[in-house]
């Protein structure tokens, strides 16, 4: 479907605009080399959803442009087969002094469809788009909102064996991106290949069959999207680097084997990790405080224990948990900061943290992660990371039975008017 190998980007940078011109006439270089990307290779599949994550500048917007054709590299081959449909910036492939009616002609147009397919579809993509008498509107008017309902419109409508997607879809209201959502899984049902960008992570790790990452031009990481989104984490924590928890900093010798019936559950120690090493996770566990394991009613009260060492004296640090669904979202997210709790360790101090509260949470497999950062965020100091800790279940109701993936706790009233009498 779609295939690059060995694809390069550069991009030369003036400090002024006429040095272009001026480095053309001296025949001389005035410019600067900037490399957008370098040798990226991948492929995408037929009926395969591939996410791209990375930080600004690490180059997402430029291989999007490059596979659908609005540039074209250095070096490298890219490979389609099929139409290649999709949205980048808002505004691409429009003319501003047009009418919404007309540029549905001209954006279809450098799509590659038909006058035919245009004529076919127009009502289609007018209702789409939902855009109402403004259709007939300059699309100078146009709030970001609406270019892009009108963008996505034109795009799902010319029938593409791939669609591109980036950044744009983050406008606009719930219920149209609800519904842009709704129609890409809808594609993807049918067969259809998908390039997801976007920075929000539980988005690709709920789409994406899988997922690149990529820094500053290269390509770091290729996976299953819950690696990638713990490489990007990684990425935007400005570390790499490994922490090695070896066995004597475990204090008690806890392992993750379960006691005996009965017993409180085990400590499940850390092995791994990243981050600078200030603090080191030592171990966590689950406990629900009625079931005494890890295996707990929606609703029950459960304890969750971390237990750190600090190597170095730190103040103002934060110790953060998350929790994710068996699809890798991010259910629940919160930190002694957020409380109002600040946490100041002497180097060699060994300290036992819990968050009690209750697990309102629907049936299901979940994960807990765990950090420790300096301030209110990790992407400041991040002393260290534990992805998917430990797991644990929810399984049974305490209290009333809800649908969906937490409860919350309406309060309920009725009120009967008085019958009329007839």
């Amino acid at each position: 479907m779609i295939e690059l190998d060995r694809v390069t980007k550069t991009y030369r940078v003036y400090r002024r605009k006429a040095d272009w011109l001026t480095e053309r006439i001296v025949r001389r270089p005035l410019h600067q080399t900037k490399t957008a990307l370098n040798a990226v290779s991948f492929s995408v599949g037929e009926g395969e959803v591939l996410g791209i994550v990375g930080r600004n500048g690490a180059g997402k917007s430029t291989l999007l442009k490059l596979i659908m054709g609005v540039a074209l590299p250095n070096s490298g081959e890219i490979r389609v087969s099929g139409r290649v449909t999709g949205l980048l910036e808002l505004g691409t492939g429009f003319n501003m002094d047009l009418s919404g009616r007309d540029n549905i002609d001209f954006n279809a147009a450098l799509l590659g469809m038909t006058r035919e397919e245009i004529a076919a579809k127009r009502e289609a993509i007018e209702a789409f788009s939902e855009l109402g008498a403004a259709i007939r509107d300059p699309l100078r008017t146009y709030s970001a909102g609406m270019t892009m309902r009108l963008a996505f419109a034109i795009a799902i409508h010319a029938e593409p064996a791939c669609f591109v997607v980036d950044e744009a879809l983050s406008v606009g209201d719930i219920h149209f991106q609800q519904k842009c959502m709704e129609h890409i899984r809808a594609f993807k049902r049918a067969g259809g290949s998908i390039v997801f960008v976007s920075h929000d992570i539980n988005t690709v790790k709920l789409l994406c069959d899988r997922a690149l990452v990529l820094d500053r031009g290269e390509l770091v990481a290729s996976g299953d999207p819950e690696f990638a989104a713990n490489r990007y984490n990684r990425l935007i924590a400005g570390t790499d680097a490994g922490i090695s928890v070896p066995s004597a900093d475990s204090g008690d010798g806890a392992t993750a084997a379960a006691g005996p019936a009965g017993s409180a559950p085990a400590e499940v120690p850390v092995q791994g990790g990243y981050g600078s090493g200030e603090i080191v996770i030592l171990g966590a566990q689950v406990t629900g405080l009625a079931s005494g394991g890890p295996i707990v009613a929606a609703g029950e009260n459960v304890r969750i224990t971390i237990r750190a060492r600090a190597r170095e004296s730190v103040s103002d640090a934060t110790l953060g948990i998350v929790i994710r669904d068996r699809f890798g979202q991010d259910i629940f997210g919160i930190n002694n900061q957020t409380l109002g709790r600040p946490i100041a360790l002497a180097a060699g101090d060994e300290a036992r943290f819990t968050f009690d509260m209750p697990m309102n949470l629907g049936p299901g497999a979940y994960s807990l992660t765990v950090a420790f950062h300096h301030g209110e965020s990790h992407l400041d100091t991040c002393y260290h990371w534990c992805d998917n800790l430990l797991g644990f279940e929810v399984a049974g109701f305490l209290g009333p039975r809800f649908a969906g993936i937490c409860r919350l706790t309406p309060n309920f009233a009725m009120d009967v008017a008085e019958r009329a009498h007839v």
